[in-house]
């Protein structure tokens, strides 16, 4: 708890001071652009948000070595590991013109750095075929740099609303340190716990005022420490089933996946163009605006805000069966299966003006 505490207190402090100094470096630090298909803000507002999430993660790992020397070189190791990725989107938060194809590059690096400095590898997959392929270690560093890089991303395409990518991996974050308890992995429990002391300490001036975001820097950084830390558990742990992680980052990663159809399938575009279709968009525009209503600042600020929670309720659909049945590879593969028709089902209906009746409340 000491560890969650004083991220938590350096993160909160730290994004003050950012938020506080923006006049003096808003000029690059701030998202200006408040027109386009995802953009929901009002006035220019902080992107560099990660900035205090990495000096809590930076805290967290100086305690560590203090109180926990065993697990501390690997705590900083994993640091190191994530300063591209972070750098990598700190560097488009501050100039926007790094190219989404830089960012992933960064993010791949960053994994590679976790294979070689913390043999972060995924050996086992509890799918067919699949294991007999990651049995030859070409194919396992493989596919770890994918996971890896393809979760990191996943948590940067949902982080659109104040509070929704924070929370969800607030949420991810603590479900990994149940999990890391349960089978006694001190270092995972850790750094998960600084990871969401971190994310709590930015989540308080992002939820519900908007006054900082966490930008890519953030998003990079948090999905690449979740993934990672996902990666070591099953590494570290045989009773932990792979499916276990998978499940747990069910809502950004199908996001993901699905976004890329919709994209280039369905529209034939490129699957890096933004558009303002991806669900938590069309929550916001056709539930939230029914409820809210009016385009004064206050309300505009309101229905971003409130839009969110639906969202952090679809992620805890996954979270929860993944938390109860972590160590049950049956078990996780049909609660995978149903959330990914869920959220078929939810999205189609959303997006054909079908919104069911529960989700609305009316004025």
């Amino acid at each position: 708890m000491s560890f969650l505490l004083l991220s938590f207190v350096v993160s909160l402090l730290t994004t003050l001071v950012v938020v506080r100094s923006s006049d003096q470096h808003g000029r690059l630090s701030s998202d200006t652009e408040i027109s386009g298909p995802q953009k929901f803000h009002v006035q220019p507002v902080p992107r560099i948000g990660g900035v205090g999430v990495l000096v809590a993660m930076v805290a967290g790992a100086t305690l560590a070595q203090f109180t926990r020397p065993a697990h501390s070189l690997s705590l900083w190791l994993l640091l190191a590991a994530s300063l591209p990725t972070f750098l990598g989107g700190f560097a488009e938060d501050m100039t926007k013109n790094v190219s989404a194809a830089r960012r992933l590059t960064a993010t791949v690096i960053s994994a590679g750095l976790a294979v070689w400095l913390l043999d972060a590898v995924i050996h086992r997959t509890d799918i067919p075929g699949v294991d007999q392929l990651v049995g030859m270690e070409p194919f396992a560093i493989a596919l770890t740099l994918f996971v890896v890089t393809g979760v990191a991303n996943s948590v940067n395409i949902i982080d659109g609303f104040n509070g929704l990518a924070s929370m969800c991996v607030l949420i991810m974050m603590l479900a990994v340190a149940y999990v890391a308890l349960q089978v006694g992995d001190r270092l995972v429990l850790t750094a998960a716990m600084i990871a969401a002391g971190a994310v709590l300490g930015f989540f308080v001036w992002n939820f519900p005022g908007g006054l900082i975001f966490l930008g890519d820097g953030g998003a990079y950084l948090l999905g690449f420490l979740l993934s990672e830390l996902g990666v070591l558990l099953i590494m570290r742990n045989a009773l932990v089933s792979p499916l276990f992680p998978l499940l747990l980052c069910a809502y950004p990663i199908f996001e993901t996946i699905f976004s890329i159809y919709r994209r280039k399938i369905l529209k034939g575009v490129a699957s890096s163009q933004p558009d303002g279709i991806h669900l938590h968009t069309l929550i916001h525009r056709r539930l939230v605006r029914q409820m809210i209503g009016d385009t004064h600042e206050h309300r505009l600020r309101a229905r971003n805000s409130m839009t969110s929670p639906y969202l952090w309720l679809l992620c805890s659909l996954s979270v929860i069966p993944a938390v109860l049945w972590w160590n049950q590879t049956a078990v996780l593969s049909g609660f995978l299966a149903l959330f990914m028709m869920s959220y078929i089902v939810l999205y189609w209906r959303i997006v054909r003006f079908k919104v069911p009746k529960w989700l609305v409340t009316r004025r």
